[in-house]
């Protein structure tokens, strides 16, 4: 895994954070840190669009996991 994948990764475990606290509490800690309480400021929205664009890097690392495991269970099955 590559430093743009971890980052990618890291940001997107933030995301998911954030989202379980929005979905249980109503709290928005992206925006709180960044934003000033809304959604609507400037760099809270540069935050989201980060976590966005890590999701769709991630989807690449949750391919790759699969075809490594598709190819390992191959080879024990032709041995």
């Amino acid at each position: 895994m590559n430093t743009i994948q971890r980052i990618a990764l890291l940001l997107t475990i933030i995301g998911a954070i954030n989202w379980g606290l929005i979905g249980l509490f109503q709290f928005d800690l992206v925006a709180a840190l960044f934003g000033g309480g809304e959604q609507s400021g400037a760099f809270a929205r540069i935050i989201y669009t980060l976590v966005g664009i890590s999701g769709l890097i991630t989807i690449s690392l949750y391919f790759s996991h699969a075809a490594e495991h598709h190819e390992a269970r191959t080879a024990d099955s032709t041995e």
